[in-house]
């Protein structure tokens, strides 16, 4: 559960830097933010893996890339339940996923597998 949460704040964190450098990606409150974060993590773990096989067909087409197209329909998706963020459209959701992703992916660095804080220290 702490895993979980802890990845649910790193992706709180690009969804935020979503809001300052993307345009017309609006989240309201913090509370919002949060409550963002953890509803993504949540979307990605239940809805993500019935939408990626149901395209696989174009995903091994398109070599891959339509999972930036699965990844902005999430963020879609999480703007279309929660009152209070909004997405304008499909660009604003493609650059929102992407951004999410890299941070997410930098954040990976610094949590394990199991979600703790893991720090790599070399000894002679």
């Amino acid at each position: 559960m702490v895993g979980f949460l802890i990845r649910a704040s790193i992706v709180a964190l690009g969804l935020w830097l979503a809001t300052e450098w993307v345009r017309g990606v609006y989240i309201d409150t913090p509370g919002t933010l949060i409550l963002a974060g953890i509803l993504l993590g949540v979307v990605n773990s239940i809805v993500r893996p019935i939408a990626i096989v149901l395209t696989l067909p174009m995903t091994i087409i398109t070599l891959g890339l339509f999972l930036l197209v699965i990844n902005a329909g999430m963020v879609g998706l999480v703007a279309w339940i929660l009152p209070g963020m909004t997405v304008d459209g499909f660009a604003a959701a493609f650059w929102t996923a992407v951004l999410v992703s890299l941070v997410s992916f930098v954040g990976s660095w610094f949590v394990g597998g199991r979600g703790k804080v893991e720090v790599i220290v070399k000894r002679r």
